[in-house]
């Protein structure tokens, strides 16, 4: 590799064994997430919010650019702004927009054009994805794997958020754009999701049909 500044790699000293019993751990409990539609208003610390955020701004990405910008949001005037343009665009979709194959595919979930949980749970975070503006978000540098880092960063969020006990759900309505002008961020970012965080409601469920998860044999091959 060419010469570069460096600093010490470190990790915890731990056996095999250790190792095996952390991994099937967190497995274990990060199969207990769920999406949740069904939120309490029970007010979230916003030192949650930002811890969470901080493990999702340590996600790997390209160049190191960290192209990514996440938009907390609790105020009850900017959840019903967001609700509101949400379910307009939700109204569409399901009145034939998204297709009859995607309709069916969503039947056993549920799911309508109500969105009452984007003013329900104590916050939002939207998550943008920054196509330019390298470390210094400048604005004009180019950013590079932008579709996966923030995925991966949207993944150490939802897991944080989980291992504090707190309920989320992934929301995308489609169209996004009215993100960018309600949050006020620069037309070079890209809404990719709505993570709603909060409790569940006491009479929270979730649909059977989401607990039918592929077991490691279908999604894993080795080599």
């Amino acid at each position: 590799m060419r010469d570069h500044e460096t600093v010490p790699y470190s990790l915890p000293d731990l056996s095999d064994g250790e190792r095996i019993a952390r991994a099937e751990a967190m497995r274990d409990r990060l199969k207990l997430r769920r999406s949740c539609r069904y939120f309490a208003d029970t007010p979230v610390p916003r030192a949650i919010i930002e811890a969470a955020i901080e493990a999702a701004g340590s996600a790997p990405n390209g160049a190191n650019h960290q192209p990514w910008h996440f938009a907390a949001i609790s105020t009850p005037e900017t959840k019903r702004a967001i609700r509101d343009a949400a379910e307009a665009e939700e109204r569409e979709f399901y009145a034939g927009k998204a297709g009859t194959q995607w309709l069916e595919a969503l039947g056993p979930l549920g799911t309508d054009a109500d969105k009452p949980f984007l003013e329900t749970a104590p916050w939002l975070v939207v998550v943008f994805a920054q196509r330019k503006g390298g470390i210094e978000e400048d604005g004009e540098t180019q950013n590079y794997y932008v579709s996966e880092s923030v995925g991966i960063a949207c993944g150490l969020l939802l897991a944080t958020l989980h291992e504090a006990g707190l309920a989320t759900l992934t929301h995308t309505p489609s169209p996004m754009g009215f993100l960018r002008a309600i949050c006020g961020r620069p037309d070079h970012e890209k809404p990719v999701m709505i993570v709603v965080v909060g409790h569940p409601a006491k009479d929270a469920s979730v649909p059977a049909h989401a607990l039918d998860k592929k077991p490691l044999s279908r999604i894993a091959s080795w080599l």
